[in-house]
């Protein structure tokens, strides 16, 4: 693995706000282009279609050079952990530790203030992990 933190998180687990289903995809991705639905890490991972380039190098980088693993979920596929801590606040980033403590590492409105890009998301992702913040 890579560096360690001074958190001591080993995995982030970001739950989308929508459900993995097709119908649960279908429905998300006509309420966005609609202006009903909107979740701030969909915009971060995602364009119209596929996962980003971009947010696949962000992933790589954050594993590569400080040790973490993110993982992303939908709503009904979440692991049971991260759906306790997240308790239907929708989207969320959680965080487990090397104890396997889980925590609330992002809301949804601290996804939100990073503008749809892949780049600040990982920024402030680096700046939490490494500061302790």
């Amino acid at each position: 693995m890579g560096k360690s933190t001074k958190s001591g998180i080993t995995h982030l687990f970001g739950v989308y706000d929508a459900d993995a289903t097709l119908i649960g995809e279908a429905s998300y991705w006509i309420g966005a282009r609609l202006g009903i639905r909107h979740c701030s890490l969909c915009d971060i991972t995602h364009s119209l279609f596929t996962e980003k380039s971009e947010w696949q190098q962000c992933v790589a980088k954050l594993e590569q050079e400080h040790g973490i693993v993110f993982k992303s979920f939908h709503r009904d596929d979440q692991p049971q952990e991260v759906k306790t801590v997240i308790n239907g606040n929708y989207p969320a980033v959680v965080a487990r530790d090397a104890q396997n403590n889980y925590s609330l590492f992002m809301s949804a409105e601290e996804i939100d203030q990073c503008k749809k890009s892949p780049q600040r998301f990982l920024q402030e992702i680096i700046k939490r992990v490494t500061t302790g913040a």
